[in-house]
């Protein structure tokens, strides 16, 4: 007898769905891959992207930088650490669906309170499993990521003739802004802290610096990793203006992470950005952020052909010469052809020497692409929590 998933189906049963199909993706392109469906009995439409962490699934899956997209995990274990209520970045999962080879196992951790099958089905999320995620991922790798729609259906009724055509007529990321889809509604403290796995509860650190964050889709992670450095923390939705933010008295402002293009966030977002720069106020993005940075401040930004998402990016810090491995996600770069002059490169990709990072020469801000807090992902790049926290306080002396 084949090995039992949480489903009651087995590998056996796996290998006769090339057959007897319980679920399809089918791309723009008219490709189709068929599967075993997991999670919720529903379809969504959406960028299919991959990722390369080998952990973390459910980190991924509730990071807000992922709304309208369907996430292939290149690693082919997923699901067997279940899931649990305190490895979320958001209260809402903001991806739109799971591609993954191998079915999805009973959990086996002392962490999990859920399987990861029964999470999907509470938020509604459709999965597939048993196709050949390394063809998949090729094809994003060479062709760009493209628009497709994933649809679970347990009565393999699939028509993939409909989803073709619902693939076709997504719009597609660009010129999206997703930042008011996931952004908080209102002004919001933040007080919690990372999680201590001895004690069992969030650790506490005195708060030094007054920071307010700018919600474009903020992982938790980032606001749990400010508090840790000594930071109050007050987030604004996404669309706040730079006097509401001034009024709040910070020692410095953040710039969220998010989806979508940074161009359509720009246009409402950019020019308070721009004015926070102009008084002087430190300011560090993170992701979009950091792009948003770029375009309030003149730069331009521009779609990737696939993006980079995973947990072994290697940067180059050009200042000191270190090679950070960081955790990665984001679909639009920054053009490096459209730099204003009092922007400086202080990190590149040394996989394909895009921008990683930035700094105002004569003001006290700074940006990188990555995410420092590094959650599922290394820990090389703490430590510009903490460079945060300098500039504030010798900003403030």
């Amino acid at each position: 007898m084949g090995q039992k998933n949480i489903s009651g189906h087995n590998f056996d049963a796996l290998r006769a769905n090339r057959d007897n199909p319980t679920a399809a993706l089918v791309l723009e392109d008219g490709t189709i891959y068929t599967g075993f469906g997991f999670g919720a009995a529903t379809t969504n439409v959406g960028e299919v992207c991959f990722n390369t962490s080998m952990t973390g699934y459910q980190e991924i899956m509730t990071d807000p930088s992922y709304a309208g997209q369907i996430i292939t995990f290149t690693f082919p274990h997923i699901g067997n650490v279940g899931t649990n209520s305190k490895d979320l970045e958001t209260i809402t999962p903001a991806a739109l669906g799971m591609i993954v080879r191998q079915p999805v196992t009973n959990p086996a951790s002392w962490r999990s309170d859920s399987s990861l099958d029964d999470w999907l089905v509470a938020h509604n999320l459709p999965g597939i499993s048993g196709i050949d995620t390394r063809a998949l991922t090729r094809r994003i790798r060479d062709l760009g990521a493209p628009r497709g729609a994933l649809s679970h259906a347990p009565d393999g009724n699939i028509d993939t003739g409909a989803l073709h055509e619902l693939a076709k007529s997504w719009p597609g990321l660009k010129n999206m802004d997703l930042a008011k889809s996931v952004t908080l509604p209102d002004t919001t403290p933040w007080d919690e802290g990372s999680w201590n796995y001895d004690s069992q509860a969030h650790q506490v650190t005195p708060a030094k610096f007054n920071v307010v964050a700018m919600d474009f889709g903020c992982k938790h992670n980032i606001l749990r990793c400010l508090q840790d450095a000594g930071c109050a923390v007050t987030v604004v939705p996404a669309d706040t203006s730079a006097d509401a933010i001034m009024a709040l008295q910070p020692d410095g402002v953040f710039l969220s992470n998010g989806p979508g293009d940074p161009a359509a966030t720009a246009s409402y977002a950019g020019a308070e950005i721009a004015k926070l720069i102009a008084a002087d106020m430190p300011v560090f993005g993170i992701c979009i952020g950091h792009q948003l940075m770029a375009l309030a401040l003149g730069a331009k930004t521009h779609k990737m052909a696939r993006g980079h998402r995973g947990a072994n990016h290697p940067v180059r810090d050009l200042q000191t010469g270190k090679i950070e491995i960081t955790s990665q996600n984001h679909g639009f770069a920054v053009d490096p052809d459209s730099l204003p002059a009092d922007l400086e490169v202080t990190h590149i990709s040394l996989f394909d020497q895009s921008i990683e990072g930035l700094r105002h020469k004569t003001k006290p801000a700074f940006c990188v692409q990555y995410h420092p807090e590094s959650s599922p992902g290394p820990h090389d790049s703490r430590y510009l929590f903490e460079r945060f926290t300098h500039l504030m306080e010798t900003t403030r002396s």
